[in-house]
């Protein structure tokens, strides 16, 4: 099953196995993209709980509104997909490859494993390594854990990024010098389907700094 990329964001994050916290957004695309199953918002990258673990987390389908929310739905023609660069030659030597079956309402997660094709194209790799049903709005949520020890999540949750866009739009008009302190956080009530994929250290075959960057990749 081929696939093409239908939107490469610049989300690119460093993080270092050892732990940090990184995080890149992008909110508010084309119309052609905007409120799309395509429509990446943030890309983060951090350590779990467990040291021994990393978290990579891609938002999309931002500015969900309270009351569409519960009807927004992961597109099972996607495939939102972590790529992972151990070796800093700005390529993926690894993916985590997320795709939603609608028969089951839930999250089948692929990977980290060696892609057969890198760039732009895709075909899902190896086995499913952990699975989730999706988290129905305003439910505990349902974490699901493999035998290799991946950890899942899928499902809505709050906007996370904090943004002030009148101000920055002040900003590139020359009328504010500046961001306030605090601002207005123009994403404030709105919701993103979340993907939460925890995976342990050892199976990302580096002990230094990776390079990662989420894309949405569409079944054509």
């Amino acid at each position: 099953m081929k696939r093409k990329k239908l939107l490469l964001l610049a989300m690119i994050a460093a993080t270092l196995i050892t732990g940090g916290i990184l995080v890149a957004a992008d909110h508010i695309d084309t119309p052609a993209v905007t409120g799309q199953s395509t429509d990446i918002t943030d890309l983060y990258v951090f350590r779990a709980q467990d040291v021994n673990n990393l978290v990579f987390v891609a938002n999309t389908q931002g500015l969900l509104s309270p009351g569409s929310t519960a009807a927004a739905k992961f597109d099972e023609n996607t495939v939102i997909e972590f790529n992972i660069d151990n070796n800093a030659d700005n390529m993926e030597d690894l993916v985590i490859q997320c795709k939603y079956d609608a028969a089951s309402n839930s999250i089948r997660v692929y990977g980290p494993v060696v892609p057969s094709e890198k760039g732009t194209r895709s075909k899902l790799e190896g086995n499913i390594t952990a699975s989730a049903a999706v988290t129905a709005y305003g439910s505990a949520p349902v974490i699901g854990t493999g035998a290799t020890g991946v950890k899942v999540f899928a499902g809505p949750r709050d906007d996370p990024f904090f943004f002030d866009l009148n101000q920055y739009k002040a900003i590139l008009a020359g009328s504010a010098m500046g961001f306030n302190n605090p601002g207005a956080d123009t994403f404030a009530g709105t919701n993103v389907l979340s993907i939460v994929v925890e995976v342990p250290k050892t199976l990302l075959n580096s002990t230094g700094s990776i390079n990662v960057w989420v894309e949405s990749k569409k079944k054509i």
